[in-house]
């Protein structure tokens, strides 16, 4: 499976936002300035979180954008879902009805060996994301970070907040 650095973006985006204080929100360009990345890619991200239900957005001067449900309930695979979509990453064709020596259909009622294996290994890795919620990244990354950088991210935050009057 193959996921797109809008994903990571995204999850990203996502974290930040979950360490907004209440009431405050964090306007597109700077979450894209944040994270190094263009504000045009980003916007479609935060639009398809939005459409989600995963964030919410603002516009004018206090506007920007915010986790639309409390941190705890957005899960990885809530994201990823909302960047890629729900279709499996495998579709089975029925090769093996094909050609020379192809199977009857008596002989393909159940999923081939291959599809079997694939569906699995998706529904392993969709539960695998969704047991991951944002407040276990955010603690991950505040754990890997030195105590001058959350400084920094706390003071960065504090400086391009929006806060609504």
């Amino acid at each position: 499976m193959k996921t797109g650095k809008g994903v990571e973006w995204a999850a990203h985006s996502c974290a930040l936002l979950a360490l907004l204080p209440t009431g405050a929100a964090l306007p597109g360009e700077a979450l894209a300035d944040f994270l190094g990345v263009p504000t045009p890619y980003l916007a479609k991200q935060l639009q398809a979180l939005s459409r989600a239900g995963i964030v919410s957005a603002k516009r004018g001067a206090t506007g920007g954008y915010r986790l639309s449900r409390l941190a705890q309930t957005i899960s990885l695979w809530d994201i990823t879902a909302a960047i890629e979509g729900t279709a499996p990453g495998f579709r089975c064709t029925e090769v093996r009805r094909r050609g020379p020596c192809g199977a009857s259909s008596a002989e393909c009622s159940e999923p081939c060996t291959i599809a079997a294996a694939f569906n699995h290994a998706e529904a392993t890795y969709r539960e695998a994301l969704s047991a991951v919620k944002l407040p276990e990244v955010v603690a991950s990354v505040t754990k890997d970070s030195t105590v001058s950088r959350q400084a920094s991210i706390r003071a960065w935050i504090q400086e391009h907040a929006a806060y609504a009057s």
